[in-house]
C-alpha cells in the first residue's frame, strides 16, 4: 500500500520544480521520487553553506525556500555548514586567490547562521552538520585517494580557473581540492539531492560524480537561479549594496522591496514566495490590463517577504507605514526624537534612537539662528552641509510637511516648538526645541 504521507510523484515534481534553473537530470529525480513513494523512506536533500559573513540577506535564501519545499514534501532536509571548507575557501566566481578564513571568524559566522535559517526551515525536521566532522579527521592517505578520483583536466576546465589561467592569474592547490572536499560530504551524508545556486554547478557534478566513485548511486541535483539585486542588474549582494538583508528591520526591508524594478518583482515573487505560478501569473496579467498598480503588487509582496522573517503583524504595520510616509505624504508614527534646549550660551542636543544616542554640544551660532542645512549636518542626519544642500535643492527636504527648497533657510532654536523634518526618501526625524 502507498504510505500516505507522501503525495503522488507528479504532484511532488511540480512542486519541486518552481522557480528551478535545472535538474541533473530530471529522469533520475522522478525515478528517486518514485521509489521513495514505492517504500515510504524520505529523500535526503541537503544544502551546504559555507558561514564566510555573518548576516544572509534574501539572495541566500532563494536555495534555502527550495529546501524548505522537499521538506514540505517530508523529505529529510539537510543543512550543512561548512565550517572546515570555509577556511579553503570557494573559489566559484573569484578572480583571484582569497585568503581563507580563520577558525575564529568561521566559528563567529556560523553561530548566527541557525537563528537565520530557522525563520524559513522547520527546526524540529532539520537535520544540521558540519563538515568538520569528517574533512577535519581525514589523513594525508584519504586526501590522497580522494584525488586519484579526479582528473587535473577535467577540474581545469572549470570556467573561474579557465580564466585566470588564460589571464595569467595565479591559481593555489588548495583551490582545486575544494570541490573534491565538498563532494565527501555528499559522500557521508548519502544524499539523494544536492540544491545549490546556478554558479555552483560546476561543483556540484563533482559531488556527485564522487558519490559514484565511492559506491553511492549518484545523486540528482538541483540548481536554482542567482537572486538580481535592487539595482535590477547585478546579483545581490551586500558588497554591492543592492541587498535586503533578512534581520533588518521590517521598515527597513519592505523600503528596500518598494524600490526594485517593476518588472523584476516577479522574479521575486517566483524565488523568495510560495504564491503559485497560476497566483503569479494572475497577478501580472492584472497589472498588465490595468485592472491593479504596481506599486500595490509590489506591496504584497514586501509584506509576504517580511512576514516570513518578521511575522504577520510587524509586516503589517510597515506596509500601513510605507503607506503613510509614501502614499500619503505623512510622517510615520514612530520617529526618531531629538530634544535641543539652551544652557546658558550654548546648545545642546539629547536624543534616542537617532544617529546618535546621549546628549551631545552643537557648534551653531550663538544668536540661536541656524541653517538648516548646517544644522541637519551637526545632528548627524547627512554627512555634510554639502550633501544637505544637495537634498534641499532637489526638494528631498520637508518641515512640517512644506517643501523647503533654498539652502539659506534658517531656524531660531530660541523658539521652542516642535518641528518634524524628513530627509531624503525614508529619513524622519522630530526636533523638539525647548
Amino acid at each position: 500500500m502507498t504510505p500516505a504521507k507522501f503525495k503522488p510523484v507528479e504532484e511532488q515534481l511540480a512542486y519541486i520544480k518552481k522557480g528551478v534553473a535545472e535538474i541533473i537530470p530530471e529522469a533520475e529525480l522522478k525515478a528517486k521520487l518514485e521509489a521513495s513513494l514505492r517504500t515510504g523512506k524520505p529523500l535526503r536533500a541537503y544544502l551546504g553553506v559555507d558561514p564566510t559573513a555573518p548576516d544572509l540577506h534574501l539572495g541566500h535564501t532563494v536555495v534555502l525556500r527550495k529546501l524548505k519545499h522537499f521538506q514540505d514534501l517530508g523529505h529529510t532536509a539537510i543543512f550543512l555548514i561548512g565550517d572546515f571548507s570555509a577556511m579553503i575557501g570557494d573559489p566559484t566566481g573569484v578572480s583571484e586567490t582569497r585568503p581563507p578564513l580563520t577558525r575564529e571568524q568561521v566559528d563567529a559566522n556560523a553561530k548566527t547562521y541557525l537563528a537565520q535559517v530557522y525563520k524559513i526551515l522547520d527546526k524540529e525536521k532539520t537535520e544540521v552538520r558540519y563538515n568538520s566532522e569528517w574533512l577535519g579527521k581525514l589523513s594525508a592517505e584519504d586526501v590522497v585517494r580522494l584525488c586519484s578520483h579526479y582528473r587535473l583536466a577535467r577540474m581545469l576546465e572549470r570556467e573561474d580557473f579557465r580564466s585566470r589561467l588564460d589571464k595569467g592569474q595565479p591559481i593555489s592547490v588548495h583551490e582545486l581540492l575544494y570541490p573534491l572536499l565538498t563532494a565527501i560530504d555528499a559522500v557521508k551524508l548519502q544524499s539523494d539531492v544536492e540544491l545549490g545556486a546556478t554558479e555552483q554547478k560546476f561543483n556540484l557534478l563533482v559531488h556527485r560524480e564522487i558519490q559514484r566513485e565511492y559506491g553511492l548511486p549518484g545523486q540528482a541535483i538541483l540548481t536554482m537561479p542567482i537572486l538580481v539585486g535592487l539595482d535590477g542588474q547585478r546579483k545581490m549582494s551586500k558588497s554591492l549594496g543592492n541587498y535586503v538583508g533578512i534581520t533588518e528591520a521590517p521598515g527597513e526591508m519592505f523600503g528596500k522591496m518598494m524600490s526594485i524594478p517593476d518588472d523584476l518583482m516577479w522574479s521575486y515573487y517566483d524565488l523568495v514566495t510560495d504564491n503559485t505560478l497560476h497566483v503569479i501569473e494572475t497577478l501580472k496579467k492584472e497589472v498588465f490590463d490595468g485592472v491593479i498598480h504596481p506599486m500595490d503588487v509590489k506591496m504584497r509582496l514586501a509584506q509576504e517577504v517580511i512576514a516570513d522573517f518578521h511575522g504577520d503583524d510587524a509586516a503589517r504595520k510597515a506596509a500601513a507605514n510605507f503607506q503613510r510616509v509614501f502614499r500619503d505624504r505623512q510622517a510615520p508614527e514612530e520617529v526618531a526624537q531629538i530634544i535641543i534646549s539652551r544652557e546658558g550660551g550654548s546648545f545642546f542636543a539629547n536624543q534616542s534612537g537617532g544617529p546618535f544616542a546621549g546628549k551631545q554640544l552643537l557648534n551653531v551660532s550663538s544668536t540661536g539662528m541656524e541653517k538648516w542645512i548646517r544644522l541637519l549636518a551637526l545632528l548627524g542626519l547627512v554627512t555634510s552641509t554639502s550633501e544637505a544642500e544637495r537634498i534641499v535643492k532637489q526638494r528631498g527636504f520637508e518641515v512640517n510637511e512644506k517643501i523647503v527648497s533654498d539652502p539659506s533657510a534658517r531656524i531660531d532654536l530660541n523658539k521652542p516648538g516642535n518641528h518634524t523634518v524628513r530627509v531624503g526618501k525614508r529619513q524622519f526625524v522630530r526636533i523638539a526645541i525647548e
